[in-house]
């Protein structure tokens, strides 16, 4: 590592930028070098930064995303001008929809560029207006110490309210001047606000009263988990999970209903509750699967954005602020009004039942396979998900988890090809645990070039892919309608074949058993492995293969 450079001297616009992203801690990138962003990439090696170099800049954005949501670090993607920058767009635009604290570095056209296009290569009418369509902001600088200021402003989003995705743009020229960058300037180091004890106490009395009272818990509850459990089992409070809250409550828990807010048995049964707890949750459409329900009850909402308080279902009582903190002065305030648990409070176990009955006959095709995958993993493996049948209508209801794992889903933006390059960033952050990514036959195409990047760091990453021809939920929405499918049934694709030849391995599975037997020697071996689940007769017969040598090369 290089010695970071004396206050006030002079260094360049590459290595300001790098400089203050290692200030804030930053030791790990996703990216891909290209002509504009080369004095970046010259001190990222001296300053301890590793760098992955995934096979697009989607799949770098995926990658730094799932990074953030399993490490608690930002992620950070650097790309180059023009067509990079707007291939990772769709990456920002997920970040912003889960709230994930993703970082984009890019250069920009320089600083006296003149607004009439002079066709300098990546050239673009403007970078920052397309980014502040899907970030929370779009910074370019206008001098080297500038970026100091840029990126503490970058991280004080981060660690001071919703998270949400950033990009930060360095004009070219500027990441070759030389100038004086100032004085490191980091993001301040700021607690949690203190709970309003007013409404903690407003809040408090609605759920000591309450006979039938329920929690919402979203990926906002995350680091609440243990509050979460405590309160619901003081309150005798089933509760219910988003996509991204999945697993804040171990989902084999007696008052779980897991993430089933799109059942229409649970929606009837939270109508009927009188006090509601929301807990770091949207309340949106996209967990819901239509428009949210109209609740009769007490509406409490915990949320670090006021703006949630009224969006969708305003809150009766708001609770703004930590999500921790807040749940452990209710829990204070709370402790004593119930007795143990009963053994099935509230019918829990009926409305399970009832939950699973609606969708019995649609999703028996994945649940023996997604037992096999739970019988496989351990209790803080690392499940990515694409937007696909086999995840949402599969995994998300019928894979249960615990707060020691973690489900990275691409809820409401609902991009495609999210699950392996999400993969590849969450074994970057935590090599120790395991990691599979859950696909579709179509979503995975989107970004199937990053089993190359997989392969070449090496990474025991199994990719279990549910085939059914094509795109299997547009296919049965235009059924539905009446309409003959068109453009939705894709040919075989031997995907197996194609994991050998990015360098890992793969092979067809056509029983729960196979699968759970291929997973396991999957999470080992040195590479990704492809496993697909044909849903449809004509997928490839492929068997497994045997392992390559340690010493053959990739």
């Amino acid at each position: 590592m290089t010695t970071p450079p004396e206050e006030g001297e002079a260094v360049t616009g590459g290595e300001a930028v790098v400089r203050a992203l290692a200030s804030h801690g930053v030791t790990d990138a996703f990216g891909i070098p290209g002509t504009h962003n080369l004095e970046i990439y010259r001190h990222l090696r001296d300053y301890g930064i590793r760098h992955v170099t995934p096979r697009h800049e989607q799949g770098a954005g995926y990658a730094a995303d799932a990074y953030a949501r399993v490490s608690g670090r930002p992620g950070v993607a650097i790309t180059t001008t023009g067509p990079a920058l707007l291939n990772i767009a769709a990456a920002v635009g997920q970040a912003y929809s889960d709230s994930v604290p993703l970082l984009v570095v890019s250069p920009g056209m320089p600083l006296r560029h003149p607004r009439q296009s002079t066709g300098l290569l990546h050239e673009m009418r403007s970078q920052t207006e397309a980014l502040r369509g899907v970030a929370a902001f779009s910074h370019r600088v206008s001098s080297v110490e500038e970026i100091g200021s840029a990126v503490a402003r970058a991280f004080t989003l981060f660690r001071t309210g919703r998270p949400r995705p950033v990009h930060i743009e360095v004009p070219l020229d500027l990441l070759e001047t030389v100038e004086p960058a100032g004085p490191v300037r980091r993001a301040p180091l700021t607690g949690p606000p203190a709970p309003d004890p007013a409404a903690v106490g407003k809040a408090a009395e609605a759920l000591r009263a309450a006979r039938r009272p329920a929690l919402v818990l979203g990926g906002g509850a995350r680091a609440a988990a243990a509050e979460c459990a405590a309160l619901a089992e003081e309150l005798g409070a089933p509760a219910v999970t988003t996509a991204n809250g999945k697993g804040v409550m171990d989902e084999r828990h007696p008052l779980s209903l897991g993430v089933s807010l799109h059942s229409p048995a649970v929606q009837k049964w939270l109508v009927d509750r009188d006090v509601i707890l929301a807990v770091g949750t949207e309340l949106a459409e996209s967990d819901i699967w239509g428009p949210p329900p109209a609740l009769t009850g007490t509406l409490i909402r915990v949320d670090v954005d006021p703006a949630q308080m009224y969006a969708g279902l305003p809150a009766d009582v708001p609770l703004v602020g930590d999500a921790r903190a807040l749940l452990k002065a209710l829990l204070a305030e709370c402790r004593g009004g119930t007795d143990d648990v009963p053994a099935d409070p509230a019918g829990v176990r009926a409305l399970r039942a009832a939950r699973d009955d609606e969708t019995r006959t649609r999703d028996a095709r994945w649940l023996p396979y997604l037992h096999a995958v739970r019988r496989v993993l351990a209790e803080d493996a690392v499940l990515t998900s694409d937007s696909a049948q086999c995840c949402y209508y599969g995994a998300l209801p019928h894979l249960p988890l615990g707060p020691e794992g973690r489900y990275l889903h691409p809820t409401g933006f609902g991009t495609l090809g999210y699950a392996l390059p999400a993969a590849i960033g969450a074994k970057t952050a935590c090599p120790e645990r395991q990691v599979v990514a859950l696909s579709g036959d179509g979503g995975l195409q989107f970004s199937v070039q990053e089993l190359a990047t997989a392969a070449q760091l090496r990474l025991p990453l199994p990719v279990v892919v549910f085939d059914n021809g094509g795109y299997g939920e547009i296919r049965e929405e235009m059924a539905a309608r009446g309409d003959t499918p068109l453009a939705v049934d894709l040919p075989a694709v031997d995907l197996p074949a194609l994991a050998r030849a990015y360098g890992g391995r793969g092979a067809v599975v056509r029983s729960p058993e196979e699968l759970a037997a291929a997973l396991a020697r999957a999470l080992t071996a040195p590479g990704p492995t492809v496993l697909t689940v044909p849903e449809v007769p004509d997928v490839p017969e492929v068997s497994d293969v045997p392992d390559v040598p340690e010493e053959s090369p990739r």
